[in-house]
């Protein structure tokens, strides 16, 4: 059973392809910090999908777009490529991160390469739920280093007003 603290509902689609022991969605669900999905067809319609091919940025104003939650994949490529078609034909909100910077170990300073946890607390954290935010990144030892590294754009990209201002804002970044 999920526990929630808060009100915005996490789920991940987990493809089994990465290595448990570095993996942030499993530990987020061992935690029952996020709802592990194997099959594509469980996600929740009317959810957030965090979908790195979306032309639209996640912004302040996708408000209505948490009745279901927010939705991030955990697989590889590939495998986007593979669970997309499916995906397109699920009525979810596609949003795309904008520019922020990894504090994961594996791609520490690396642009869009996000993990699972650092993807959904951004997301959290622009659709200003800054305390899950901090959550969820407080299971890793390095968790919480990805608010200070990014606190700048974070913040600015909280206060658009929709997504073609957070577009604008992260162009000050790259």
């Amino acid at each position: 059973m999920l526990t929630m603290i808060t009100d915005v509902r996490l789920h991940a689609y987990h493809a089994g392809q990465c290595a448990p022991k570095r993996c942030t969605s499993l530990k987020l669900a061992r935690f029952g910090l996020v709802e592990l999905h194997r099959r594509v067809g469980g996600l929740p319609s009317d959810s957030i999908l965090l979908d790195p091919l979306a032309s639209n940025a996640v912004s302040p104003a996708d408000e209505s777009g948490l009745k279901k939650g927010i939705v991030v994949l955990d697989c590889s490529w590939e495998e986007v490529e593979n669970v997309f078609p499916m995906l397109r034909r699920k009525q979810m909100l596609h949003r795309a991160l904008p520019y922020l910077l990894a504090a994961n170990p594996v791609n520490y300073g690396r642009p869009f390469q996000l993990s699972s946890v650092e993807a959904l607390a951004a997301a959290l954290y622009i659709l200003s739920r800054k305390m899950q935010a901090r959550h969820i990144l407080s299971k890793f030892g390095w968790g919480l280093n990805f608010l200070e590294l990014n606190r700048a754009p974070l913040e600015e990209y909280s206060k658009a007003k929709d997504s073609a201002e957070v577009i604008e804002i992260q162009k000050e970044y790259m």
